[in-house]
């Protein structure tokens, strides 16, 4: 999760200029197929916090990788479903549905493409890092507070199971990282719990595997206003959700690899992807950091692997659908902690951060994760993280403004030198700054040189300044404005005094 606050490095080099090699190519098939047994129990878990079928989000999966293979703006980035639309989506579900579901998983695409085509890309510059990480650690609590359910009044071997696949998950990569570890935890445990007749609850108990292809069908919902106002919110809090997670990703993916990317194609893609998931019966997703990393440090480049994890995915399904059936639910509880474990940004909370940091990011990150947890709105607490954020900016931003003077030797002549960033939060003090009652004064310059002016409010205050000093008798004159704050300046000047 580092990564994501480091600066973004550039290169001429753009995926589209890349033409894939034989050996590119064979890194891409086996970087699918690492990643397609990787979303296998992770698909299944999401589904569970979905409070849907399993073949929900295995169907998600598949279509929404092999769509997006096609439509985004990313190469080699993994999109499928997540835990952060599955949380989002749960109360949905399990209150109206799955029809309704669906339902809000089509509108959310729709939003999604609107958005993407009214730039919403190029707001991520807005989102600071800090409200990021409070994203990524809200998202990882929010996933570890799902699997309580799961190891509430429970029996022993259920707690057995869930250490023993946890103590796989992250001792494995220590011997051997060929095999996922989660996937090497799932089939021990899955073994265990057969041969020794574990009562424990299974994935099939959950409910039914798929045993074909997903086919498209239009969601039984009425066609009403009521309906849309049911999903409507939900369907809004998943375009931003999986919009913020998948450009964030790309952004990450971006930085490992030093090339660039079409965020604005992937905004649409994204949704035009759960538009298509929608009709085939399969919940919201979006891009998944974890497996993307999995494929990029793979060796995946291109589409193919994105495409193949998805066709993968789909032929170990069906294949093998008896099997993963039989997998115990305390597997799968133990690869969701695991995911929250190293989902969390750890780094951001160390003591040496902590005191390194401005206490501001800390503040920010803390509140943008309370509210996340509080409200389970992912959306709304990247909303109020950068809220925030942009109030306690401006708060600092003001505090820089400063006014210092000097008077001229032979008298007379006072300058006024102005620092800082003016606007509407700076400018408040501004006023009071200057000595309009000095005595033997003929003139006062102000110097503008190290200053800017970004708003009406800095312009009313420089106008004030002068109003001040000529009802005194004093000649006034603004100098060294820079070019951005003259044009601001003369545009509203004459607007500002028409006004009084």
């Amino acid at each position: 999760m580092g990564s994501m606050n480091l600066p973004l490095k550039t290169s001429s080099r753009t995926w589209k200029s890349r033409i894939p090699n034989a050996a590119q190519i064979r890194a891409d098939v086996l970087a699918g197929l690492v990643v397609a047994l990787a979303l296998i129990p992770e698909a299944i878990a999401f589904s569970i916090i979905a409070g849907v079928d399993p073949r929900v989000g295995l169907y998600a999966s598949f279509v929404m990788a092999v769509s997006i293979a096609f439509l985004g703006g990313r190469p080699a980035m993994i999109s499928a479903a997540t835990g952060a639309m599955a949380l989002v989506a749960a109360p949905l579900s399990m209150e109206y549905g799955l029809d309704h579901l669906l339902a809000a998983t089509i509108l959310a695409g729709v939003l999604q493409v609107v958005l993407g085509l009214l730039g919403v890309a190029k707001l991520m510059r807005f989102v600071p890092p800090s409200v990021m990480t409070g994203f990524i650690n809200a998202l990882a609590i929010l996933i570890f507070l799902a699997q309580m359910p799961h190891l509430v009044n429970v029996g022993v071997p259920v707690y057995v199971m869930v250490g023993v696949g946890l103590a796989i998950i992250f001792g494995l990569p220590y011997l051997t990282k060929a095999v996922p570890a989660p996937l090497v935890a799932i089939v021990v445990l899955t073994v265990a719990s057969i041969a020794l007749g574990l009562q424990a609850r299974t994935v099939g108990d959950m409910g039914e595997l798929p045993d074909s292809v997903p086919v498209p069908f239009l969601p039984d919902v009425p066609f009403t206003w009521e309906t849309l106002t049911v999903i409507a919110p939900y369907s809004l809090t998943l375009a931003l959700v999986g919009l913020m997670e998948s450009l964030m990703t790309a952004k990450v993916v971006d930085e490992q690899t030093e090339t660039s990317s079409d965020h604005s194609r992937e905004a649409r893609g994204q949704g035009v992807a759960n538009v298509i998931v929608g009709f085939f019966g399969g919940m919201a997703g979006c891009a998944m950091i974890g497996q993307t990393m999995i494929n990029v440090s793979s060796g995946a480049r291109t589409r193919v692997s994105t495409f193949l994890a998805g066709a993968f995915l789909l032929i170990l399904c069906v294949g093998l659908g008896d099997v993963v059936g039989m997998i115990p639910m305390a597997a799968l509880v133990a690869v969701m902690i695991f995911v929250s474990v190293v989902t969390f940004d750890w780094h951001s909370v160390a003591p040496a951060t902590v005191r390194r940091m401005p206490w501001t990011e800390t503040l920010v990150m803390v509140v943008t994760v309370a509210v996340v947890v509080y409200t389970h709105n992912l959306a709304l607490g990247v909303i109020i993280g950068v809220i925030v954020s942009m109030v306690l900016f401006a708060q600092k931003a003001a505090t820089q403004a400063d006014v210092t003077s000097v008077l001229d030797p032979e008298g007379g002549t006072r300058v006024y030198t102005v620092h800082g960033e003016l606007f509407f939060a700076s400018t408040n003090q501004l006023v009071g700054r200057f000595d309009y009652q000095e005595e033997n004064l003929a003139k006062v310059i102000v110097d503008m040189s190290e200053a800017h002016v970004w708003d009406s409010s800095a312009v009313a205050a420089l106008d004030h300044v002068s109003e001040h000093f000529r009802k005194h008798g004093v000649e006034v004159e603004i100098t060294g404005l820079n070019q951005p704050s003259q044009r601001l300046h003369k545009e509203l000047t004459g607007t500002l005094s028409g006004g009084h």
